[in-house]
Order: C-alpha cells, then sequence, then structure tokens
C-alpha cells in the first residue's frame, strides 16, 4: 500500500458533494465549540448571550452534534458581542 498524504487524501475527498458537506458542517461545529470554549465565560452566562438551554452550551463544548438552527444563533450572536 503506498503511501498518501492527508491532504492530497482530503483533498481528493472534499471533491465528493456529500463528503464536502458533512466535512464542512463537522468543522463549523468543531470550531463552535473551540470559540466557546476560549471565551472563559460561564455557561449561564453564555445561555443568555446566545439565547440557547445550558444543555445546548454543554453539548456543543464537548463537540456533540448540534443544528444549524444552533450554529446560527451561535454565528449571529458572536457577530453581536464582539462589535
Amino acid at each position: 500500500m503506498a503511501n498518501i498524504k492527508f491532504d492530497d487524501y482530503l483533498n481528493d475527498e472534499l471533491k465528493n458533494n456529500d463528503f464536502k458537506n458533512g466535512y464542512l458542517n463537522e468543522k463549523t461545529i468543531l470550531e463552535s465549540s473551540l470559540n466557546l470554549a476560549s471565551t472563559g465565560l460561564p455557561q449561564r452566562q453564555l445561555t443568555e448571550i446566545f439565547h440557547v438551554s445550558k444543555s445546548t452550551i454543554e453539548r456543543i463544548e464537548c463537540g456533540c452534534n448540534t443544528g444549524i438552527e444552533t450554529i446560527n444563533k451561535l454565528a449571529i450572536g458572536k457577530k453581536l458581542t464582539t462589535r
């Protein structure tokens, strides 16, 4: 079996639209969880900023799946809190 660089493999796989959509969705979830974890704010305050439940914040922080609607709330909230 030949060795292949991960970046080459990923770029090849990203040509498949189903794979690309799934990959981008997971990437967004990971970035959201990393952004939340890096704020240093308590979960209670995050629930108030983003208008989501504490359990939603917990799920995002641990990298669990979340819906696109919640991700949109986080993106909008992030824009509002960084102005």
